[in-house]
C-alpha cells in the first residue's frame, strides 16, 4: 500500500512538472471557472427581490451620471476641447516635436493612416514568441486595431515546442490629443487559438509622449477574460523615429490564467 501511494505522487509530480507554462495556461482556459457566475447569480437574485426605494429625483441622478461620465470623461466635450479637433499626421515627427496629433489644416486633408510593427519577444532559453500589430487610422477620430501573438516554449520532457496564438481585435478612441501626447482607450475581444479556440470581452488603456530628438514612449494594458480566467497584456516600449518608419525596444507583461509571463523584445515599425 505504502508503494502504491509513493508510486502515485511520483507520477502525479511527473505529470505536473511535464506541463509547462503555455500548456498550464491552455488548460486552465478551457476549464470553466463556475465560483464567479454563482456569485453574480446569487447576488442578482437576491437584489431583485428587493423593492427600489430610489425612484424619481434619485433615478433621475443616477442616470445623468454615467451619462455624464461617458460624455465629458470617455469621449470629451467637442464644444469646449480644441484638441479633439486636431488633424493626425502622416507619421510622428513629420513636424518637428509633433506626434501623432498636430493642429486643425496644418499638414493638409489627408488624415488616412496604416500603423504596423513587429516585434521579436524573448523571455529565456526556451520562450519566445512574436508580437504582431496593425492600426487603421482613417482619420483623427477613431482607429482600428489588430494584435496578433504567437508565443513559443521548448517542452524538455516531451522534446517539442508548444504553441499559444493570441489575438486581440478592438475600436480604439484617444481622449486626449495634444501634438506631443495622446492617450485612450479601447473596447473589443481577445481570442485564443491552438487547443483553446475561445474568445473573450477585451478593455484597455493606452498612451504615447514624444520627445524632441525622434525619441517617443508608448504604454498599453489591456484586459480580458476567458472562462472567468485573465488574459492580460502589458506593454511599454521607446522608439527611435526616422522618417516614416521607427526602431524599438520593448517589454511585455502577460498573464493568461494564472502564468505569468515576462518579455523584452525588439522591433521595427513603419506608417503609411
Amino acid at each position: 500500500m505504502k508503494k502504491t501511494l509513493i508510486l502515485l505522487a511520483v507520477l502525479s509530480f511527473l505529470s505536473g512538472f511535464s506541463q509547462n507554462k503555455l500548456g498550464n495556461s491552455k488548460s486552465q482556459l478551457n476549464t470553466t471557472n463556475s465560483t464567479g457566475s454563482k456569485k453574480i447569480s446569487a447576488s442578482a437574485s437576491s437584489s431583485s427581490n428587493d423593492d427600489s426605494p430610489f425612484l424619481g429625483f434619485f433615478g433621475e441622478v443616477l442616470v445623468f451620471i454615467p451619462v455624464a461620465v461617458f460624455k465629458y470623461g470617455i469621449i470629451g466635450d467637442y464644444n469646449k476641447e480644441d484638441h479633439l479637433y486636431n488633424t493626425l499626421t502622416p507619421h510622428p515627427f513629420y513636424q518637428e516635436a509633433k506626434g501623432n496629433y498636430t493642429e486643425m489644416d496644418s499638414v493638409g486633408r489627408r488624415q488616412l493612416r496604416f500603423d504596423i510593427e513587429n516585434t521579436i519577444l524573448y523571455g529565456n532559453s526556451s520562450l519566445f514568441g512574436n508580437h504582431l500589430q496593425a492600426k487603421f487610422r482613417p482619420f483623427q477620430y477613431f482607429y482600428l486595431e489588430g494584435d496578433y501573438r504567437q508565443l513559443y516554449e521548448y517542452d524538455a520532457f516531451d522534446e517539442n515546442y508548444d504553441r499559444l496564438s493570441m489575438f486581440n481585435f478592438n475600436f480604439g478612441y484617444d481622449r486626449i490629443r495634444f501634438e506631443k501626447f495622446n492617450f485612450g482607450w479601447t473596447l473589443g475581444s481577445t481570442y485564443v487559438g491552438n487547443e483553446v479556440r475561445k474568445a473573450g470581452f477585451s478593455y484597455g488603456l493606452n498612451t504615447d509622449y514624444f520627445l524632441t530628438k525622434k525619441i517617443s514612449f508608448g504604454a498599453s494594458a489591456k484586459w480580458s477574460r476567458i472562462n472567468q480566467n485573465p488574459v492580460n497584456a502589458f506593454k511599454i516600449q521607446s522608439r527611435y523615429h526616422k522618417e516614416n518608419y521607427f526602431l524599438s525596444i520593448n517589454y511585455e507583461h502577460l498573464k493568461i490564467a494564472s502564468p505569468v509571463y515576462n518579455f523584452v523584445g525588439i522591433g521595427a515599425g513603419i506608417y503609411f
